[in-house]
């Protein structure tokens, strides 16, 4: 039963995350926020690739400290308008999106990824052997994203 138990309160803080996200973000949209923030983030570059870069680094950003369901409600209300006032594909953008949190779960200093191996290693395998073995994961997808951002009818073939 412990193993249900954790999976519960997992569920539980995954639905605080989301009221928690859904409330902010419905505030700060009431306020302007996310038209402020918008424009912040289109008046950084004329191209759209520099654009869509500055999201992919925010959201890599994000990712080494918050879980994938609250990034997803605190951002995609801002990026998917801007994505789509430049537009470009949003089923590409969510592509893009899901590549990057899965880096975001290998890479520290959170990496919950890491935090599973090392629940199963033996106890002589650090958590610090860990980040350095995934080391090679990351750049390949690095690789991999990059690939999607020059080439993005891989994402829509």
């Amino acid at each position: 039963f412990p193993i249900a138990a954790g999976s519960v309160l997992s569920d539980i803080q995954h639905v605080w995350i989301g009221i928690g996200a859904t409330a902010l973000v419905g505030v700060y949209n009431l306020m302007g926020g996310i038209n402020f923030v918008g424009g912040l983030i289109t008046g950084v570059s004329e191209s759209p690739i520099v654009i869509v870069l500055l999201m992919m680094a925010i959201l890599f950003v994000l990712g080494a400290f918050l879980d994938w369901v609250g990034i997803a409600l605190l951002t995609m209300p801002i990026f998917v308008p801007i994505v789509k006032s430049l537009g470009l594909d949003p089923v590409w953008f969510g592509v893009l999106f899901c590549m990057n949190m899965q880096m975001s779960f290998l890479s520290p200093p959170f990496g919950p990824a890491a935090f599973y191996l090392k629940s199963v290693a033996p106890p002589d395998i650090s958590l610090g052997d860990i980040f350095q073995a995934l080391l090679p994961f990351i750049a390949l997808q690095a690789v991999a994203l990059a690939v999607m951002l020059c080439f993005p009818q891989i994402a829509v073939y």
